[in-house]
């Protein structure tokens, strides 16, 4: 998955475990950036009596490096508090909750929001914001979406926020990636010209159904850039911006174990969690690494460039499927550093590889979702993002319905080896690749306006429409 319990230590904490990172210009306010970043991840809808949250002790930021040094000069910060209404009952509500200050909703969430800009200013501005309650079932809430929206809430500095639960929207066939990544027709060379599904004929999303919380937050454009434009258009080389998410818990926690559960954090913050282009943490970086790198900032990810320049999953593909990556295979043996991967996660793309786009940061080399914030949305998206022709998709940002699995296993296949050595000829299967799967395999189908996530499953698994 594209960073559910991806590190052994994080797999243990899904308070604090970054799900999915999403950054893109919205398509409901072009002069805006939205930020999603999702945690709790694989929560089955049917959880009472003690419904998924967010973690009170726990530092929540999504940042954003404006100048390619890997380091924040925005940051949005994120803290929750849980108050408990009723001390008599073991009900998380005691009878329709029919708004977001119902006096039947037992346990509710509230959280404030801090902007931090590149001096280390602390803008608080919100406080006690309500995020909406778990979806509980019909009887509970009649009107989930109806809460939902309540919950959005409009900054006083032009920022939209959300926080709450929402359904899962990545889309993974996880039988088949982690079945050492069994794709069905590679079994036969013959069957190379068929779609790639898993070795049952069909692609399962393992992630449908499953509900995540997510800190969802709409940026006006001006904030983001360096140069404080509030319009851009075109080839503007100022208008590229690095995000990604972190998670983090006070160094020391001391615990009573008294009636009141009045628990002492002390220290500084440490970082637990880290997110930034999807799937690297997960395929990329070694196990027993992997700790290490969701402690470390991406300026830092130097580190871990030689697992991005010779990609395990490069070398395993011409050894699962012999005969159909011969190519990629005698770009291994030659011990060829993937420039073209090293570009798309750690430095973003230079000018003139592509035509009229570019989101390059510079040398330093970070794992940050790269946002060219000049390419507006487009009018219809490609799920295969930049290789299907899409400049506004993955790995330029990434949207909610990028099929960011087939993307990745189409370049680590090859397909992007060209843009930076053009002898290079990618083999005949790298192309072909993909997990038989999209956004449409989601049974809760995307919003059209923020937070665009769609609405989550209640306790009986009931899909919401689309609204």
């Amino acid at each position: 998955m594209s960073s559910h319990r991806e590190a052994p230590e994080i797999s243990k904490d899904p308070v604090a475990d970054s799900a999915d990172l999403y950054a893109f210009v919205s398509p409901d306010d072009h002069d805006t950036v939205t930020l999603i970043a999702n945690y709790v991840p694989l929560q089955l809808p049917s959880s009472g009596p003690n419904f998924f949250e967010f973690g009170d002790d726990v530092l929540y930021e999504i940042h954003v490096d404006k100048n390619g040094d890997g380091r924040p000069d925005l940051t949005y910060q994120f803290r929750f508090r849980t108050e408990l209404r009723n001390d008599r009952t073991f009900l998380y509500n005691t009878g329709p909750i029919e708004s977001l200050d119902s006096e039947n909703w037992n346990r509710r969430q509230f959280y404030s929001v801090t902007r931090v800009d590149s001096s280390g200013k602390h803008t608080v501005l919100a406080e006690k914001l309500p995020c909406p309650p778990c979806n509980v079932g019909p009887l509970s809430i009649a009107d989930y979406g109806k809460l939902a929206d309540d919950a959005v809430h409009k900054l006083k500095d032009g920022e939209k926020v959300f926080a709450g639960q929402r359904a899962d929207p990545f889309f993974v066939d996880l039988g088949a990636i982690f079945d050492l990544g069994t794709l069905r027709p590679f079994q036969d060379k013959h069957l190379v010209g068929q779609k790639l599904f898993n070795y049952a004929g069909k692609a399962v999303n393992a992630t449908d159904q499953m509900n995540v919380h997510s800190i969802a937050i709409q940026v006006p454009l001006h904030m983001v850039r360096k140069d404080g434009k509030k319009k851009v258009r075109g080839r503007d080389p100022g208008a590229v911006i690095g995000v990604w998410t972190a998670a983090s818990r006070r160094q020391v926690q001391v615990r009573h174990g008294d009636k009141n559960n009045d628990d002492v954090y002390v220290g500084p913050q440490v970082q637990v969690s880290r997110l930034g282009n999807p799937l690297f943490n997960e395929v990329i970086v070694p196990m027993a690494q992997k700790d290490l790198w969701n402690s470390l900032p991406p300026s830092e990810d130097k580190r871990f460039a030689e697992f991005v320049e010779q990609p395990e999953l490069g070398a395993l593909l011409p050894v699962l499927y012999p005969g159909l990556f011969d190519n990629l295979a005698e770009l291994n043996k030659a011990k060829t550093a993937r420039a073209d991967l090293v570009a798309i996660l750690l430095t973003g793309i230079p000018d003139g590889l592509i035509d009229d786009f570019q989101n390059n940061t510079g040398e330093t080399q970070a794992d940050m979702l790269r946002l060219n914030t000049a390419v507006p949305p487009a009018k219809e998206e490609n799920a295969f993002g930049l290789l299907g022709g899409d400049l506004a998709g993955f790995p330029n940002g990434r949207r909610v319905a990028d099929d960011v699995v087939s993307i990745s296993l189409r370049a680590i296949a090859g397909v992007t080896v060209p843009l930076v050595d053009e002898k290079f000829k990618p083999d005949a299967a790298a192309a072909l690749v993909e997990q038989g799967l999209s956004a449409k395999d989601a049974s809760s189908k995307l919003l059209k306006k923020f937070p665009f996530l769609g609405l989550p499953f209640d306790g009986f698994n009931n899909p919401e429409v689309e609204k």
